[in-house]
């Protein structure tokens, strides 16, 4: 007979946690662009993941929490960037590019996401209420990383940090919702542009030689 090890059996018992809450996500997501947000039903979602109804309401308390999965994904990357940020050797730029399009994927694959998120947004308090703990929490992570390019003289030191990571998260968040209204292939190119933007405005300023 083979030992399993409790921590060894907590640990696969968290992962399949995980896969079948982020299952139920991508399917919801998925149904939502299809039928629309409110034809969709909890069952409707349940058949598509394959899992029981009462699976559901293990992982979220209604559909219109389903949303706030989105948050925690992009949370969750921006707490990986920000421990990878302090020991990265890659120029600030280059990093906060990348960043900026792995916080694009889940919307590249659904155009419609950004507009249900709105709509939920607008429609439920309680939901309003986690998207609030998690842009705090995305916010916190992104100064952090911003923190670290000032340290690095790469980025400008007399603005706040906190001040610069609210910039980078409102044109990023503007571009995308601009871009959800139309769902076409252009939001790549918008994002170039408007990093482009944002780094002129950014980058510490280059001290000019009256000499020559």
């Amino acid at each position: 007979m083979t030992l399993i090890l409790p921590a060894l059996q907590s640990d696969r018992r968290a992962r399949r946690s995980a896969e079948v809450r982020q299952r139920l996500f991508r399917c919801a997501v998925d149904l939502f662009a299809r039928k629309g947000f409110t034809e969709t039903t909890v069952e409707d979602i349940t058949n598509a993941a394959d899992v029981g109804k009462g699976t559901f309401f293990n992982y979220f308390p209604s559909k219109d929490h389903l949303l706030s999965a989105f948050g925690e994904i992009q949370v969750a990357k921006l707490e990986a960037a920000a421990k990878a940020a302090r020991h990265s050797t890659v120029p600030m730029r280059t990093f906060l590019h990348a960043l900026a399009f792995r916080m694009l994927e889940e919307p590249t694959r659904n155009p419609a996401l950004m507009r249900i998120v709105l709509q939920a947004n607008l429609a439920s308090e309680p939901v309003r209420e986690t998207m609030r703990e998690n842009h705090k929490r995305a916010h916190a992570y992104l100064t952090q990383i911003v923190e670290v390019g000032q340290q690095r003289k790469e980025i400008r030191k007399d603005l706040a940090a906190t001040e610069i990571a609210h910039a980078i998260r409102q044109t990023l968040l503007g571009t995308l919702l601009i871009w959800s209204v139309f769902g076409d292939a252009s939001l790549e190119q918008r994002i170039e542009t408007a990093l482009h933007v944002l780094w002129n405005g950014l980058s510490p300023a280059v001290p000019v030689n009256f000499e020559n």
